[in-house]
């Protein structure tokens, strides 16, 4: 798909993110935000994934390891018809199959596995990628990380296997925006730069603006021409992008929008 195409459907997806967390009263916006064009260019332009295939042993896996950000995976699902739009107004709602983190066993197209404990999202991917590894099978994993997440020990034990069983079919994304609950990561636990320690550790890394959909879409068709190693895609991106009083506001990690700043929210997305 074209860029101004995916332009035009990032802009949706962040409408949908902010009107459902609305209706939820409740939910993560800032990072949900940032990794819109990580996600929307993945599914439309890279994954073998679609309504059709979804339970397909050839079927692409992408594991969203912060699973607090899942109204950007719901929204993406929703755009490609895995699951109805309107089903997204249950966000949050007792008895919904769509959890305030992803829970597998609401059998929803997409969703691999339950996600919401950070620092866990990479060692599973890992293990898909080895088992599809050890079955000759061609199928990818990606997995979508943020960077206070890099602060968990687990996430290095995995970053630390994935080279030396060459699961050059996995790809992470680090969506890097700065921010987290308490603070800037930076100053909470600084991780920089991750860019170096990931090839310390044997890792193809890829630099990019997480918002420039050309970067974005250059990064994964890069990671599949990749062999031997495994990929990480470090993206620079703005906690809240689209919403100008949500931009590198940490405040807005997990807080929902009330009416009047959905609205202003919508009329900006609008332009």
């Amino acid at each position: 798909m074209e860029t101004a195409d995916l332009k035009k459907i990032s802009a949706q997806v962040r409408k949908e993110i902010l009107t459902m967390l609305y209706k939820a009263g409740s939910g993560h916006p800032g990072g949900s935000l940032s990794a819109v064009e990580l996600v929307t260019d993945l599914y439309y332009n890279h994954m073998n994934f679609n309504a059709q295939n979804y339970n397909d042993k050839n079927r692409d896996y992408f594991i969203l390891s912060k699973g607090h950000v899942c109204p950007v995976l719901y929204a993406v699902l929703a755009q490609i018809g895995c699951i109805k739009k309107e089903e997204l107004d249950t966000l949050r709602k007792i008895g919904s199959r769509l959890q305030g983190h992803p829970a597998m066993d609401k059998k929803i197209p997409g969703i691999e596995i339950s996600t919401g404990s950070l620092g866990y999202g990479l060692s599973i991917a890992t293990g898909i990628a080895k088992g599809l590894k050890s079955l000759k099978q061609d199928n990818r994993v990606y997995v979508l990380m943020g960077d206070g997440e890099q602060q968990e020990g687990s996430v290095w034990e995995a970053v630390m296997a994935a080279p030396h069983f060459k699961l050059d079919n996995l790809c992470a994304i680090i969506d890097c925006n700065g921010l987290q609950i308490d603070g800037e990561v930076k100053d909470i636990l600084n991780i920089n730069s991750i860019a170096d320690k990931y090839r310390a550790f044997g890792w193809n890394v890829i630099e990019i603006d997480g918002h420039n959909l050309d970067e974005v879409d250059s990064a994964y068709t890069k990671a599949k021409q990749t062999k031997g190693v495994p990929t990480v895609i470090a993206a620079r991106t703005i906690k809240g992008k689209g919403v100008s009083f949500m931009e590198n506001v940490c405040g807005w990690h997990g807080k929902a929008p009330n009416k009047e700043q959905l609205e202003k929210a919508l009329k900006e997305l609008e332009k």
